[in-house]
């Protein structure tokens, strides 16, 4: 898919002003970013309809889910939304889905003792509805997993067209590539905030990483790769601060992702800190140039 090298995590493309986020859109669009990404959680839009409402404001972008939830909406929903969006926008919709996180799904009612059993099953499921559906897309929407450990992103690798890890630095890139492969397409997501003050840039950092520090699949994941149990307490260590969100100027940020993209990464989803779509945008504004994103690219 033509997506680029870099697009756009927010989330307030899932539960903001509808108005706001159609102009949001447009605007990064206008910039030249390949993608618009958003994620699926308690108080946010069904992700089919934000999918709706972003490739309708826009023309060319890209829209990733980031991800959907498995245990939302069964195999039979998830494959003919995805495909209908594939048809009705050829080359514009990816679908990003995972098995999201203990304390979520149990709230749910469901049970997530085997989560990768869950995914594997789930994807088979797909591909049988697929094959009975009436109606196809051309080319067909990639399916991404929300892989972080090995076993998820080999079965990003054998099952699906890539993985779509989050809350992740360049060093899980690394690892991600040499489980894949060359083929599959590799998206890591990067915070990033234009913040030149250490104090200021760490406390943005910690208050937009505190909720995913109390979920254990991101503690296991920053475990095995090798952050030890101090970083992971009291709201992160400076050490791990810095290595999930990147803060600077303009080229220390910009050298951030092209960490990634030096790592294996095909295209890398920033998520500018704070959480606030005029600042997004004003600071994707500020690193397009820097990361060689251009309008018509």
């Amino acid at each position: 898919m033509g997506i680029g090298q870099v697009g756009v995590w927010h989330p307030l493309f899932g539960r903001g002003e509808v108005g706001a986020v159609r102009r949001t859109a447009k605007a990064i669009e206008a910039l030249g970013y390949g993608a618009l990404w958003y994620g699926e959680a308690p108080g946010t839009r069904e992700v089919f309809t934000t999918a709706g409402i972003l490739l309708s404001a826009t023309e060319r972008v890209a829209v990733g889910t980031g991800i959907a939830n498995i245990w939302v909406r069964d195999a039979t929903a998830m494959a003919a939304g995805a495909e209908a969006y594939g048809e009705a926008y050829p080359g514009r919709f990816l679908l990003g889905i995972g098995v999201s996180h203990a304390p979520l799904v149990n709230r749910r009612g469901h049970d997530y003792t085997r989560p990768l059993a869950a995914m594997s099953a789930y994807l088979d499921a797909m591909n049988a509805v697929q094959e009975e559906l009436p109606f196809t897309a051309e080319p067909p929407a990639p399916r991404l997993l929300a892989a972080l450990r090995p076993r998820m992103l080999e079965l990003a690798r054998d099952k699906a067209d890539g993985a779509h890890p989050y809350f992740v630095p360049p060093e899980h890139t690394v690892l991600a590539r040499k489980i894949l492969g060359e083929g599959p397409l590799l998206a890591p997501e990067q915070a990033v905030v234009l913040e030149t003050d250490p104090t200021e840039a760490r406390r943005i950092a910690r208050e937009h990483m505190a909720g995913y520090l109390r979920l254990p699949n991101y503690v296991n994941n920053l475990l095995h790769l090798g952050y030890g149990e101090e970083d992971v307490a009291d709201g992160g260590s400076d050490r791990l601060v810095d290595a999930i969100v990147a803060w600077g100027d303009v080229e220390t940020v910009a050298a951030r992702i092209r960490a990634h993209l030096d790592a294996g990464a095909d295209h890398v989803a920033i998520q500018p800190l704070p959480v606030d779509l005029d600042g997004a945008v004003t600071q994707l504004t500020e690193l397009a140039p820097a990361l060689g994103v251009r309008p018509g690219l």
